[in-house]
């Protein structure tokens, strides 16, 4: 996780939809599958959420409620985003993630502009995720046109009730064409692998509360099929390199990365350009942010990273890393400008600005 004055910052992941679209369904279905992380979640009406082991979990409040695996979710009014990112991101809430359910009706890109621009420093843009209706899909494209907007400022489009559509294929095909190399994921019944969206934490990690996960566990037992792993159907492939990587070469090779690659995280050694810095990377789609952090004694200096994805070819993918290394003693002075473009280490103002001039494309590569 990234470091800013000290602090250790919690990702924003914006979740936006029109009315019916899921995302309560799939809001739901992450904090039941964490993957052993705390979820903050922030939404618009509480009356939208169903989640089963609320009779476990503990009460409904006024404003908040702490559930079994340390969720809160808070009735919010867009004014107030920046009071409730900062109740949840406080050290004593243990969140590892925040995810912003917006209204059936929200404008997703003011909703990233408030991310953006917060003055909170423990919290850091994380990505929009756009969910759409595979069977209302032309019909909610008819009657809200913007939609093909939202589709195109996407990180990461998750296209739902695709076992309810007559034409999921065509349907899909025309959302890629729309989301402009924004990731896109197939669902039934809003269910996404969440290493899609952040970094999960290891379920042994978490001492005292037990989590939905454990609850999971106690009540079908690791063999159930209501246990199967969201992974199955994707491919994951993991690159290690003792040699440093070229900026330059990786950022091309991310710039050109294929459809079907959803997720890209790790860390990466630049050798001489940085030698005193690892970078953490977080790729969900076209979103793309580093976190440099400080090498210590104890690490061995490597890249190490994580793809997941769908119908990739991984053999050409290790390929393209491999031919991204370079074991130069010299840096190129430059070669670090482009990686630096996606690190947020700026003061809040410089943000605000930045967010204002080009809210568009927060954290994303420029294809």
């Amino acid at each position: 996780m990234s470091q800013k004055s000290g602090l250790r910052q919690i990702p924003v992941v914006v979740l936006a939809g029109f009315l019916g679209s899921g995302k309560t369904t799939l809001l739901n279905h992450l904090l039941h599958h964490s993957g052993g992380s705390r979820i903050g979640a922030v939404v618009n009406d509480f009356g939208d959420i169903e989640i089963d082991a609320m009779a476990v979990a503990g009460a409904l409040g006024d404003s908040t409620v702490s559930l079994g695996n340390g969720c809160l979710c808070c009735a919010v009014d867009a004014s107030e985003l920046d009071l409730y990112l900062d109740r949840l991101a406080q050290p004593a809430a243990g969140i590892d993630v925040i995810v912003i359910e917006a209204s059936g009706l929200a404008e997703p890109q003011e909703l990233v502009r408030m991310v953006l621009a917060s003055e909170q420093p423990r919290v850091v843009y994380g990505g929009l995720v756009e969910v759409v209706d595979a069977v209302e899909f032309d019909a909610t494209r008819a009657l809200h046109p913007e939609l093909d907007r939202h589709l195109a400022l996407a990180d990461l489009v998750v296209v739902n009730k695709t076992d309810r559509a007559e034409d999921s294929e065509r349907v899909l095909g025309l959302v890629r064409a729309l989301a402009d190399r924004a990731a896109v994921v197939p669902a039934v019944h809003g269910r996404v692998d969440p290493e899609f969206l952040f970094d999960c934490r290891p379920a042994e990690e978490r001492i005292g509360q037990l989590s939905f996960d454990d609850l999971h566990r106690h009540e079908h037992g690791p063999d159930d099929p209501a246990h199967t792993h969201l992974h199955t159907g994707y491919e994951s492939v993991s690159f290690r390199s003792g040699t440093p990587l070229d900026p330059r070469r990786l950022l091309d090779f991310l710039d050109s990365r294929p459809e079907g690659l959803y997720r890209i995280k790790g860390y990466v050694d630049f050798g001489a350009a940085d030698p005193r810095n690892r970078y953490a990377v977080h790729a969900v789609g076209r979103f793309l942010r580093f976190y440099p952090e400080p090498w210590t004694a104890r690490d061995e200096r490597l890249t190490q990273l994580v793809l997941i994805g769908s119908g990739i070819d991984t053999d050409a993918l290790l390929k393209e890393l491999e031919a991204c290394a370079d074991g130069a003693p010299h840096a190129d002075e430059r070669g670090m400008w482009g990686v630096l473009r996606y690190v947020q280490d700026r003061q809040p103002d410089e943000e605000r600005d930045e967010a204002a001039e080009a809210p568009e494309s927060p954290g994303r590569l420029e294809g």
